[in-house]
């Protein structure tokens, strides 16, 4: 199957006869992007185009808006397939996947708000930052996932040694080895200061300003680069967890794009609430390490069942919110925010 984007062909897409093997409807990719885009607009022109503190109930509603949208394009997946007999099995394979990302995406936004606390970004400024962040990194998600189902399905291998780094890094998160580092002294930063004038205070909104003619970089778009940068690092690690599931490239940038959409909705919800999801490590580590063993079984053709698979992530995402209530329940304290 080669999928096509606006026109162009894509090479070597789902080809296993354990996962959906679909044809995209020539207007499949146009419709996707086009409803990204539409809904990035609305969200950056209508509800957020003046700079302003995102308060915890204008987080709520908009996390539950992106999530009810990325749910409710499981029902488009199996409306666009059901003519070829695959609706309920790309469904399925969707929202397995878009589980997946969502749950390990977490993580991430935990990274940001230390980031944002570290450099001090004023609240209003914050969103208009990840807005960005989030758009470069729907940029590499999408070719990340065209050239990682490209190399599996031409190389095996890559299933056991996606596998192993899998299941390596979810014992490092569970075993406390994978401890977050300085920012401000990051590889990263130390790179960006080196070739790029920088000013050391914020500009309103801006991510470079003009002094006495010459142009700097504001710590906005240092910030901004760090957040690329972090979502790189965790797509090393979410993008071929998704492979687990799915190998339909358009499957897996739609569960890609629709989880990581509504970070920046949930970034405002869980940022100070990090120490409450007190199980929320293990649960990724579970995570990680169940597809991961699951690539290196399939790299042996044992295939667990897409469906399975979505009953135990369930199960895995279902144990640690329980868990965590209850501990904080011992504690006195539940997952309300401050």
């Amino acid at each position: 199957m080669i999928p096509h984007v606006f026109g162009v062909a894509v090479t070597a897409a789902a080809g296993s006869g354990n996962y959906v093997d679909v044809d995209i409807p020539w207007w499949g990719w146009e419709m996707l992007v086009g409803t990204i885009a539409i809904a990035l607009l609305v969200d950056l022109l209508v509800f957020h185009r003046k700079a302003h503190v995102v308060q915890i109930r204008e987080a709520a509603i908009e996390s539950a808006v992106w999530v009810g949208l990325g749910l409710a394009f499981t029902g488009v997946i199996a409306w666009m397939f059901a003519g070829q007999g695959e609706g309920g099995s790309a469904a399925v394979e969707y929202l397995s996947a878009y589980l997946i990302e969502k749950s390990l995406s977490v993580d991430n936004v935990f990274v940001w708000a230390v980031v944002f606390s570290h450099f001090a970004v004023p609240r209003q400024y914050q969103h208009r930052t990840l807005f960005w962040g989030i758009f470069g990194a729907l940029i590499m998600r999408f070719i990340f996932i065209l050239v990682g189902t490209a190399v599996i399905n031409r190389f095996k291998i890559l299933l056991l040694v996606f596998g192993v780094f899998l299941v390596y890094t979810g014992w490092k998160i569970v075993s406390g080895k994978d401890e977050e580092s300085d920012p401000n002294n990051s590889k990263t930063m130390r790179l960006f200061r080196r070739f790029i004038p920088s000013i050391d205070h914020y500009d309103g909104q801006k991510m470079i300003t003009k002094i006495d003619g010459k142009r700097f970089a504001t710590p906005l778009l240092a910030v901004l680069v760090i957040v690329e940068v972090t979502d790189v690092i965790f797509a090393v690690d979410s993008v071929p967890a998704v492979l687990a599931v799915s190998r339909e490239q358009f499957i897996v940038f739609a569960s890609n794009a629709w989880a990581i959409l509504g970070l920046r909705a949930l970034y405002f919800l869980l940022a100070d609430m990090r120490e409450r999801f007190v199980y929320m490590p293990q649960t990724i580590s579970s995570l990680l390490i169940y597809v991961g063993i699951k690539m290196m079984l399939a790299w042996r053709s044992i295939h667990i069942p897409v469906a399975l698979s979505l009953v135990i992530i369930i199960l895995f995402l279902t144990t640690g919110v329980v868990a965590s209530i209850v501990a904080n329940r011992r504690k006195g304290r539940d997952l309300k925010p401050n």
